[in-house]
């Protein structure tokens, strides 16, 4: 049997821009994912005010959301993002980190689909919500054959 949830911990932990992010995976299981993302310098997007660039939320908010879709008892091997969109309600207090926290809710055939909602520190307001559809790997390499 496949451990999903030690699957999607080491798929993140391998990826270079989830490293570059500092992203750390703070819960996982049956279909629901929270990483965070801390404050740093290298990720401001506006010098004068020191918010986080919209880029960084989304790339935790994205990454988030294939890790919960990973970690789905009736999913995958592996996932890939279709389509994300991200809205975004407010930007981020300077100096907290943002966590992401992700819901799949519905396993289809071949596409998976997640909710996720990011927040700071500051309120628990989110800073951001997300909807997307990802790809369903059911068996290593089965998203390539069906490519050729």
């Amino acid at each position: 049997m496949v451990d999903r949830s030690k699957m999607a911990q080491q798929f993140i932990q391998a990826v270079p821009h989830a490293k570059a992010l500092g992203m750390e995976l703070i819960e996982i299981g049956n279909g629901e994912a929270a990483i965070t993302m801390p404050y740093a310098d290298h990720i401001v997007g506006d010098l004068k005010t020191g918010v986080i660039h919209g880029g960084a939320v989304s790339a935790v908010m994205d990454t988030c959301c294939g890790a919960a879709v990973m970690s789905h008892p009736s999913t995958p091997t592996g996932t890939a993002t279709i389509d994300l969109r991200i809205d975004y309600m407010r930007a981020a207090t300077p100096g907290q980190s943002v966590t992401a926290r992700a819901t799949c809710y519905h396993v289809g055939r071949s596409v998976a689909f997640v909710r996720a909602t990011a927040t700071d520190e500051d309120t628990g307001k989110p800073v951001a919500t997300a909807s997307g559809s990802f790809t369903v790997e059911t068996k290593p390499g089965s998203l390539t054959e069906r490519r050729k």
